[in-house]
C-alpha cells in the first residue's frame, strides 16, 4: 500500500521506514562519524553527486535521513533536513534565502530568540526586517517592499497564538516574488501542514511535539522542491547545525505516536480552557478551541484540531500569575513545551525576555501572560493542580 494513501495515523508509524541489513523493524543506529569507500574511485564518485550513498555525518547518515523523510512524508513535502536545533533550522533557512541588501517580514508574535536572531544578528550582514502582525493581512501587504525576499510566520504565534490565513500570506508572498516560510511547531504536521495552503519551506522545532518527551533538542526543515532542498543542504553542510544519529532516532521513535498525542493534547487543553475562560480569577484566556479565540475562523479554516497550547491572564497581572505558578504540583514549571508533561512558564521574563519589554508588548506579549503547555495526563487531575495554584 502507497504511504501517500495513508492516514496521518498510519503514516506517523510507517512514515520513513527502509530496509536494513537483518531486517529490523526499527531502522538502526548508525553512531559514526564517517563512512568507508570501497574504492577511490567511488569516494570520487559520492563528492560529485554522481552515485547516492554516505560520506561524513554531517553531510548525511541513514539514521537521520530515515527520521528526514518520515517528517517529509508527515508533512506532505519534498525531503528534510535534520537540525541541532529548531534555531539551526530557522538560522539556515534564513541563510540559505536572504542576502545584504534584501528584506524580511517576520510574525510580531515569533519564539524570541527567532526575533533576537533577525534582529540583531542577521541586520549585522545587512538584511533588513520588519515585524508586524502577520494575522492582520492589511499589515502584512503594506509591509511588502521592492526587495522583500521572504515572509517567515510562526502559526499560531507564540505565546499569544496569534494566528495567520497561511493561505492568503502565500498569495501575498508569491505575487511579489517572496518565498513563504512558516514554523509549524506549535501544531504539528497532524494539525496543520502549511504546503497544502501554498507554504514552500516548513520548519519546526523537533525538540517540542514532534519528539514529545523532553529529552531532545532538535530542529528540522521541510522542503517541497528539489531545487530548494539542494540549495539548503549546500548551507547546512557549511554552517554544520546538523542532527546527531542518536537525537535523530528519539524524534522518530516519538514520531510513532504523535497523532495519539496530539488528540490527547487537544482533548486535554479543551477542557482546560474552558475551565479557564468560565473561573473568576482568569482575566482572559487565548485557545484556538474556543468562540472567544480572536482568530477563531482563521483557526478552524486551517487547523485539523486545536493544539495542545493555551495562553491566558489572571486578574492581578504578573503577580497573581507568579504566585500561581509558584504553587502548582502536578503541572511543571519550565520552559519549552510540546511533551506529555503539562508545562508553565512566564514568557516576559523566560522565552521571551531577549526581545525586550518594547518588542514584547508591541506582539501583544503581556508581562502577566502565562503560557500553558498542556500534556497527557489525566485532566481531572490537571484541572485540580491548577485551581488548587489560584486558591
Amino acid at each position: 500500500m502507497s504511504h501517500q494513501k495513508l492516514s496521518i495515523e498510519s503514516k506517523c508509524i510507517h512514515a520513513g521506514i527502509g530496509e536494513y541489513e537483518y531486517g529490523p523493524v526499527v531502522p538502526p543506529i548508525y553512531q559514526t562519524s564517517t563512512f568507508k569507500f570501497q574504492s577511490v574511485e567511488h569516494g570520487a564518485k559520492l563528492f560529485k553527486g554522481e552515485e547516492n550513498g554516505y560520506i561524513y555525518t554531517r553531510m548525511g547518515n541513514p539514521t537521520i535521513e530515515a527520521m528526514e523523510n518520515a517528517v517529509a512524508e508527515l508533512e506532505g513535502g519534498y525531503k528534510s533536513l535534520g537540525c541541532a536545533s529548531g534555531m539551526a533550522a530557522i538560522h539556515t533557512t534564513l541563510a540559505t534565502f536572504l542576502v545584504s541588501g534584501e528584506h524580511v517580514i517576520v510574525s510580531e508574535s515569533v519564539y524570541g530568540p527567532t526575533a533576537t536572531l533577525i534582529k540583531n544578528v542577521l541586520s549585522r550582514y545587512g538584511i533588513e526586517s520588519d515585524f508586524v502582525e502577520t494575522a492582520n493581512l492589511d499589515k502584512v501587504k503594506n509591509a511588502v517592499k521592492p526587495n522583500t525576499k521572504m515572509i517567515f510566520i510562526e502559526t499560531p504565534g507564540n505565546p499569544t497564538l496569534e494566528t495567520t490565513d497561511i493561505q492568503t500570506v502565500a498569495e501575498i508572498a508569491h505575487e511579489n516574488g517572496a518565498r513563504l516560510v512558516v514554523d509549524n511547531t506549535f501544531m504539528s504536521p497532524v494539525l496543520q501542514r502549511p504546503f497544502e495552503l501554498g507554504a514552500d519551506v516548513v520548519v519546526h522545532s523537533m525538540t517540542k511535539f514532534l519528539n514529545g518527551h523532553a529529552d531532545v533538542v532538535a530542529g528540522i526543515i521541510v522542503t517541497k522542491d528539489e531545487e530548494t532542498y539542494a540549495s539548503l543542504r549546500k548551507m547546512l553542510n557549511q554552517l554544520g547545525g546538523t542532527i546527531d544519529p542518536f537525537n535523530a532516532f528519539l524524534v522518530h521513535r516519538g514520531l510513532k505516536t504523535l497523532a495519539l498525542r496530539m488528540k490527547k493534547h487537544c482533548e486535554n487543553a479543551q477542557k482546560i480552557a474552558e475551565f479557564l475562560e468560565a473561573h473568576p480569577k482568569v482575566e482572559w484566556v487565548r485557545y484556538p478551541g474556543l468562540k472567544s479565540f480572536p482568530y477563531y475562523e482563521t483557526a478552524q479554516k486551517q487547523h485539523y484540531g486545536p493544539g495542545g497550547m493555551i495562553s491566558f491572564e489572571l486578574k492581578g497581572g504578573l503577580e497573581a500569575g507568579a504566585k500561581m505558578m509558584n504553587s502548582v504540583k502536578l503541572c511543571q514549571l519550565a520552559v519549552s513545551l510540546g511533551g506529555v508533561e503539562t508545562l508553565i512558564q512566564h514568557p516576559a521574563t523566560m522565552t521571551h525576555a531577549s526581545m525586550g519589554k518594547e518588542a514584547r508588548e508591541a506582539a501583544g506579549i503581556t508581562d502577566g501572560l502565562v503560557r500553558l503547555s498542556v500534556g497527557i495526563e489525566n485532566v481531572d487531575e490537571l484541572i485540580e493542580d491548577l485551581n488548587q495554584a489560584m486558591e
